[in-house]
């Protein structure tokens, strides 16, 4: 038995995804309940092996032109199958399946937390240059979001972050896996201690949708990937 295809069994009987960590428990509580010396050989089966052999399966799934593939999103490894074949799932699991898009604000403020956390809201609604109130409590309310700890300045403000749902939405292996945005990341921003000596003339905060100023330091659209306009074609296999 090779180690790739007792990973591959496992992986496409779960009805959940599994992380290299569990698959290894697996793999060890197996081998303490079985007689059978080839099952028990994977007892001790190290992390870094395990997670050589889920990249060649991906590799292999990848190559094979199937109509499903094996992915790594939010650090666990699940079976899915490709957008091309999703009309024909979408017509057998229904349209209410499909998670609900997100809004232009929604992607807007989603991407400045996903580059630049922990951040807090005043810094969000200085590149943004609206108010960001309603679509925090949405980002919130989805779990895309959470909170960070307070940031180490005056007022001790609240930052927020992505979550591990934020990367199962967007398909993402982990945060590293954004697509490059540094013209975002170098958006200079006041930091809050720093409010108070602001010049009178300084562009106030408009709310969602209104035009201020302070429009032109907007992101530029589409900087999370194509999954962030939430079409929910890819679903696990």
């Amino acid at each position: 038995m090779e180690l790739k295809n007792i990973l591959e069994t496992i992986l496409f009987f779960s009805q959940k995804p599994l992380t290299a960590k569990e698959l290894q428990g697996i793999l060890e509580v197996t081998s303490n309940q079985s007689e059978d010396e080839a099952v028990r050989a994977f007892k001790k089966t190290r992390m870094d092996l395990i997670e050589k052999n889920l990249a060649l399966l991906e590799l292999e799934f990848e190559g094979a032109g199937r109509g499903f593939r094996l992915v790594c999103v939010a650090g666990a490894w699940q079976f899915v199958n490709r957008p091309d074949y999703a009309p024909w799932l979408r017509t057998m699991v229904g349209e209410r399946s499909r998670p609900p898009r997100l809004s232009q604000p929604g992607l807007e403020t989603l991407a400045i937390i996903a580059y630049r956390q922990p951040v807090t809201r005043a810094e969000i609604e200085q590149i943004r240059g609206v108010s960001v109130d309603g679509v925090m409590q949405t980002l919130l309310e989805r779990g895309l979001i959470e909170s960070a700890g307070r940031a180490e300045v005056v007022g001790r403000p609240m930052t927020y972050a992505t979550t591990s749902q934020f990367l199962e939405y967007f398909g993402l292996g982990n945060l590293a896996d954004l697509p490059a945005a540094d013209e975002l990341r170098r958006i200079p921003v006041t930091h809050p201690e720093s409010l108070e000596t602001a010049e009178p003339d300084t562009p106030q905060i408009a709310q969602d949708g209104e035009m201020t100023e302070t429009d032109e330091l907007r992101p530029p659209q589409q900087v999370l990937p194509a999954a962030a306009e939430g079409t929910g074609s890819e679903v696990p296999a």
